[in-house]
C-alpha cells in the first residue's frame, strides 16, 4: 500500500509539473512564442518543412517549448507541428526491448558462490515520465536489473536457486516493475538463463548423487533378497508336505539342463535314498 501511494504521489507530482510548465512560460516566454509563430506564418513556405515532423507507429514525441513540456500526452504516431526556434522534441521508442544481464558472481544464503545471468524484457509505458524523470531509462533499467538479481538471489539457498527459477524470475519482475514505474517503464518478463557452479562443488554434488544412488540400489537389492528368501521358505514348506514334489522338481531341473545342450549332466539323488544305503 505504501508503494502504491508513493507511485501515485509521484505521478500526480509529475502531472503538476507538466501543468505548471504550461502556465509558467512567463511574459518573455509568451512574447518569444508569439514572435516565433508570427515569423513561421510570415515565412510559411520555408517553415512548413522545418515545423512539420513525423513519428512512426511505434514512436512517440515529447515536445518541449522553451525547455518545458507542452502537454500531458506525447504526440504521435503520424504528423505534428512544432514552432521553430522555441520548440524541440524527443523521440521515444515504445517497442519491447530485451537485454542480457551480464553474469553476476553471487553469494547465496548458504555461503555458496555461483555465477548467474538472465534476460529482461521491458517497454516504455509513459513517454513523458521516461524523458522527464530519468536521464537514461534504458541504461538505468539495465543497472537496476543487475542489482536486483544480486539482491534477490542473495536471500535464496542453492537448492532454491536450482529448483525455483520460475519463482525467482517472477519476484525479480515484480521488484523491477515497482522500481521503474516512476520512470515510465513497464517490465514485462524476467528469465534466469543459466546458473554456473564451481567445479569443486559440481564434483561434490556428483559424488553425493552417486552415493545416494548406490545406497538406494543396495536397499533395493536387500529387499529383493528378503522377498526371495521368503518365497523359498514358502516353497520348501510346500515340498516338505509332499515328498513327490521334490522328485518332480528334479525332473524339471534335468529337462532344463538338457535343453541347453550340455555335455555333462549332474543328476541329484534324493536324500532318502542316500540315507537308506548309509544305514546298511
Amino acid at each position: 500500500m505504501e508503494m502504491e501511494s508513493r507511485i501515485q504521489t509521484e505521478k500526480r507530482s509529475s502531472e503538476d509539473l507538466i501543468g505548471d510548465s504550461k502556465r509558467g512560460l512567463g511574459c518573455c516566454g509568451w512574447i518569444l512564442v508569439i514572435l516565433s509563430s508570427f515569423f513561421s506564418i510570415l515565412f510559411f513556405p520555408v517553415t512548413v518543412f522545418i515545423g512539420i515532423k513525423i513519428v512512426k507507429e511505434y514512436e512517440r514525441a515529447v515536445i518541449f517549448r522553451l525547455g518545458r513540456i507542452t502537454a500531458r500526452k506525447a504526440k504521435g504516431p503520424g504528423i505534428f507541428f512544432v514552432i521553430p526556434c522555441t520548440d524541440s522534441f524527443v523521440k521515444v521508442d515504445m517497442r519491447t526491448v530485451s537485454f542480457d544481464i551480464p553474469p553476476q558472481e553471487i553469494l547465496t544464503k548458504d555461503s555458496v558462490t555461483i555465477c548467474v545471468d538472465g534476460v529482461v524484457y521491458f517497454r516504455v509505458s509513459d513517454p513523458i515520465a521516461s524523458v522527464a524523470n530519468v536521464s537514461s531509462a534504458d541504461y538505468s533499467t539495465r543497472l537496476l536489473a543487475q542489482t536486483t538479481l544480486r539482491n534477490v538471489l542473495g536471500t535464496k539457498n542453492l537448492a532454491e536457486v536450482l529448483s525455483d527459477r520460475e519463482g525467482i524470475s517472477h519476484s525479480m519482475q515484480m521488484t523491477l516493475d515497482e522500481a521503474t514505474d516512476s520512470w515510465g517503464i513497464k517490465v514485462e518478463r524476467v528469465e534466469i538463463k543459466d546458473v554456473k557452479l564451481p567445479q569443486q562443488l559440481q564434483r561434490a554434488m556428483a559424488a553425493e548423487a552417486e552415493a545416494a544412488r548406490e545406497a538406494r540400489a543396495k536397499v533395493i537389492a536387500a529387499e529383493g533378497e528378503m522377498n526371495a528368501s521368503r518365497a523359498l521358505k514358502e516353497a520348501s514348506l510346500v515340498i516338505a508336505e509332499s515328498p513327490s514334489a521334490l522328485q518332480l522338481r528334479y525332473l524339471q531341473t534335468l529337462n532344463t539342463i538338457a535343453t541347453e545342450k550340455n555335455s555333462t549332466i549332474i543328476f541329484p539323488l534324493p536324500i532318502d535314498v542316500m540315507g537308506h544305503f548309509m544305514k546298511k
